[in-house]
């Protein structure tokens, strides 16, 4: 998905406000747990920027399934150990305290049962008491199909242009990123397709549930998209 455009992904992404995401987040899991500690595993991880903040609090670990995604963030956080991995079925023999899965990642499952089995798969790796973050995509009524979309990045030596139709099939969200990149040696078009599931808040809390852990819904969470905040009860 992301093989040619991950050099490129963070200047894309810059408008995301990182440390204040940190800051809430941070807030939310002393909230939760009573202190800011342990270790942590951010899963759909990309290049690294919230773990770049996170690991100030925690002992960090990441997991993404871009190689390219990775490698930048390997550059980024050297020591930090990285895990190439699907989220439905990854297997780590660490247990955490916090896992989070930012962004709307867990978007990218378009299935109930891709869904169900992503969430069961963190749950998995929880500590007992451990606590689960997730940032939802779009509900069903949120997502708006049938709208164009531009953004400009515009460097001395980089120019970016990215167009996109916002597209919807049955439940699955549909984004064609069009991507026309110049540089001084040249300009190329990159085309990517990202699909991603429209879950209503009851289908997101019943994979929680089906996850054995036991789960709340801030509506506001980070960015407006919302949080589910799960906890992992302690075991017997």
């Amino acid at each position: 998905m992301f093989e040619k455009t991950a050099r490129y992904y963070d200047k894309i992404y810059a408008f995301k406000d990182h440390p204040a995401e940190v800051k809430t987040l941070i807030g939310f899991v002393k909230r939760e747990l009573g202190e800011v500690c342990g270790r942590l595993l951010d899963v759909a991880c990309g290049t690294g920027k919230h773990l770049e903040l996170l690991r100030e609090s925690f002992e960090v670990e990441g997991l993404d399934l871009s190689p390219e995604l990775l490698d930048v963030a390997r550059e980024r956080l050297p020591g930090v150990r990285f895990h190439c991995a699907d989220m439905r079925d990854f297997e780590i023999s660490a247990r955490f305290d916090v896992i989070t899965c930012l962004f709307s990642a867990i978007g990218y499952m378009t299935s109930l049962d891709d869904l169900a089995r992503a969430i069961r798969s963190m749950g998995d790796h929880l500590a007992p008491g451990g606590l689960l973050i997730v940032e939802p995509w779009f509900t069903p009524e949120q997502w708006m199909p049938n709208t164009a979309h531009a953004m400009l990045i515009d460097e001395p030596e980089l120019k970016i242009a990215r167009l996109n139709t916002s597209l919807v099939e049955g439940r699955v969200s549909i984004v064609d990123l069009h991507h026309l990149i110049a540089t001084p040696e040249e300009t190329t078009h990159i085309l990517e397709e990202h699909r991603l599931g429209l879950f209503t808040v009851d289908e997101m809390t019943s994979a929680f549930e089906q996850a054995n852990v036991s789960v709340r819904y801030d509506e506001e969470g980070l960015t407006g998209r919302g949080l589910y905040l799960a906890r992992k009860g302690p075991e017997s």
